[in-house]
């Protein structure tokens, strides 16, 4: 797993869960990148997951932290854990790429990008899937006019009812079980409304509001979890951009799966209908004149060729239905740290759609919020 590139960036593996699997599938694909070695605070855990992947297992984060090999640590622990880790890593003077949500509160976040900021580090965040094909594809759909002016977006994370599921038996291929209880505790927006964030932030922009209604409508999802504990199961927000676009986004585990997304311009409406798989098919519909022969004013849709890596064709994991190279931001961060660049996926932006993220997430009933984060766009 080391790889024979001696110019290879050395990375780490903190937290041997679930997700920890999604990262190591797709690693070979960036030959750039060096897995040092893993770690988890389950001793347990650590020594099932490395010696299923053929990984040395660090003994202790410290250990980890200190080793000069290791320049990117990438924090893949329970989202509770991850601004306490990041910022001990951060300290130890690594740069740091995260899975979402970055941190579980604004406040925390905002001192992890100025921490590293101040220090001369890069701190990055999941989701990496903007980087993906069908992503980049809307991109240039974008910015050559294909649709004219953006106006409006509808958005749709829904996963299906997840309560009614075999979710006890989900597992990765290392034996590392899916963790039920915090998925439920943090919530599918949290978890999952920054995959289509990242990408309108990154098309049209920084928010500047956000109105939104949020909602637990199944309470009884497992023993293990008390319902004051479980974070709303529903959420539906509008989202108003400096740009003029609005968007609205749906979150839930309660409708069935859905995972499009539909942008609506002056001439024509841009189309996908998966956000987890980076070659989805991306259609394009243009506007047309109306008579009696077509009453309707779009075209039948028509598919825009994917916008393809210039170097060589990646390989994906399926899991649970979802096609991504997990480990494309670490490639992207560990690009910038090589050629003294910023990443794609800037911190700036991160804290920007997390800001948006607990504005739709922590609202219990209506709400609205004015949105004080930016970021550049590059």
């Amino acid at each position: 797993m080391d790889g024979s590139n001696s110019k290879a960036t050395g990375v780490a593996f903190i937290g041997c869960g679930y997700v920890a699997d999604f990262y190591i599938a797709t690693l070979p694909n960036h030959p750039d990148l060096s897995l040092r070695g893993v770690h988890d605070s389950d001793a347990e855990r650590a020594k099932k997951f490395s010696e299923h992947h053929g990984l040395r297992p660090y003994a202790s984060l410290d250990e980890l932290l200190a080793d000069d090999s290791v320049a990117i640590a990438v924090n893949l622990t329970n989202p509770h854990s991850h601004y306490e880790v990041s910022r001990r890593c951060l300290e130890a003077g690594k740069h740091v790429y995260s899975e979402k949500p970055f941190a579980e509160e604004l406040g925390q976040a905002t001192e992890l990008v100025e921490y590293a900021e101040r220090h001369g580090l890069i701190l990055s965040s999941a989701p990496c899937s903007f980087l993906g094909e069908t992503a980049q594809t809307l991109a240039h759909a974008l910015a050559e006019g294909r649709i004219g002016q953006p106006r409006l977006v509808y958005a749709e994370l829904d996963d299906g009812a997840v309560h009614q599921m075999n979710f006890r038996s989900w597992a990765g291929p290392s034996g590392a079980p899916w963790p039920y209880a915090d998925e439920f505790r943090v919530g599918p927006t949290l978890e999952h409304a920054g995959y289509y964030l990242t990408w309108l932030t990154a098309f049209f922009g920084p928010a500047s509001e956000v109105m939104s209604y949020g909602g637990l409508l199944q309470p009884d999802k497992t023993p293990e979890v008390e319902p004051s504990a479980l974070a709303p199961d529903f959420t539906c927000a509008l989202i108003r951009f400096h740009s003029g676009v609005v968007a609205r986004l749906t979150c839930s585990t309660v409708a069935p799966e859905d995972h499009s997304l539909r942008i609506v311009g002056d001439d024509g409406v841009l189309s996908v209908s998966e956000c987890w798989d980076y070659g989805a098919e991306v259609t394009v519909r243009t506007r047309t004149e109306m008579s009696e022969s077509t009453p309707h004013y779009l075209s039948e849709p028509q598919q825009v060729p994917l916008v393809r890596p210039a170097d060589h064709p990646f390989r994906y994991e399926r899991h649970h239905g979802h096609d991504m190279d997990f480990a494309r931001g670490i490639a992207d961060l560990a690009a910038a740290i090589r050629g003294g660049t910023t990443p794609q996926l800037t911190a700036r932006h991160a804290l920007h759609v997390l800001e948006i993220t607990l504005a739709v997430s922590s609202a219990q009933g209506a709400a609205h919020t004015v949105l004080h984060t930016t970021f550049d766009r590059t």
